[in-house]
């Protein structure tokens, strides 16, 4: 069963890192592209970053310069290192991975949640 399994998230202080991981339970070529996301209390999930499979990235703009998305395709995994942490990045982090077959038919994957909390 296609599943995704995200860790990393804790508590840092202002200026720290933080590094999520997403373990996919199988050939994360599967997923085109693959995100981060991250909702905040109180506010709507937003996108954060998100890798294709040709390495190709983007990155919201609250983000940039300060977090990078990455993938280990013989781990299945997708990373996303977080840097010179704000307290307004506090929010829970999810994975998504999309899969879109030959028919054209869209399909969203999400992990269970990690939560991430910069305290200033």
């Amino acid at each position: 069963q296609v599943q995704l399994v995200e860790s990393g998230g804790g508590l840092v202080q202002a200026g720290g890192s933080l590094r999520l991981s997403c373990a996919a339970s199988g050939n994360i070529f599967m997923f085109n592209p693959m995100a981060w996301y991250r909702q905040a209390p109180g506010k709507q999930r937003d996108l954060v970053a998100g890798i294709t499979n040709n390495g190709t990235k983007n990155y919201a703009d609250s983000v940039k310069g300060r977090f990078t998305i990455s993938r280990d395709n013989a781990k299945n995994t997708v990373y996303l290192q977080m840097n010179r942490l704000k307290p307004k990045d506090t929010a829970v982090y999810y994975c998504n991975g999309r899969i879109v077959n030959w028919g054209g038919n869209i399909r969203d994957y999400w992990g269970q949640g990690t939560q991430g909390t910069v305290s200033s």
